[in-house]
């Protein structure tokens, strides 16, 4: 287990869990400018907690992830988290979902055999993860409701934009970081339909 040190918050990081990096960051900023204290908040693969450590200072927020890993590093940083794949374990309806997804394109010759695999694997084109998210979504987001997502130009943008539109939400950039290699994008989807 290791502290680690983000904007002065402090939290621990197991080994095996996903380490927040220029994209935790880039979402956690994105978040903060868009959450209000009245929204019934949702964080969908928390890895170790890190988004809803800074967002539960602001509202109510329960966080989900997959690995069983990572849901004992997030309640170990405070987080209520519910195992589960996606949501398909939760109720109710939210006002907001922040969700940094496995973006990263992902061929059967790179996959890992552990729970971190997880954290990155978007499949061949970086979208399988997102395209189940937005066949479900519907169930627990209501017209008007947002997500606040990061995706890497790897996954192709606008690819991920059109998919978010097929389903009926509007997309808008609210986040650009330019790294090695790729560019970060916080994308900001309202569900119009």
């Amino acid at each position: 287990m290791a502290i680690r040190t983000y904007r002065d918050k402090e939290f621990e990081l197991l080994e095996g869990v996903y380490e927040p990096g220029e994209d935790s960051h880039l979402l956690i900023e994105a978040a903060l400018r868009e959450i209000k204290p009245e929204d019934r908040s949702l964080e969908i693969g928390t890895g170790s907690g890190i988004v809803s450590i800074f967002l539960k200072d602001i509202t109510d927020i329960i966080a989900t992830d997959i690995s069983p890993l990572a849901c004992k590093n997030a309640r170990i940083n405070g987080i209520q988290v519910v195992r589960t794949d996606l949501f398909s374990s939760i109720c109710g309806s939210f006002d907001l979902i922040v969700f940094n997804p496995p973006y990263l394109p992902t061929e059967n010759d790179e996959r890992l055999n552990d729970w971190l695999n997880m954290a990155f694997d978007g499949g061949p084109d970086g979208r399988h993860v997102i395209r189940r998210f937005l066949n479900e979504v519907r169930r627990i987001l209501p017209i008007g409701g947002r997500v606040i997502t990061v995706f890497s130009s790897l996954t192709d943008i606008q690819a991920v934009s059109q998919l978010y539109q097929k389903h009926g939400f509007s997309v808008e950039e609210v986040g650009r970081e330019k790294i090695p290699f790729e560019t970060l994008v916080v994308l900001k989807c309202i569900r119009l339909q």
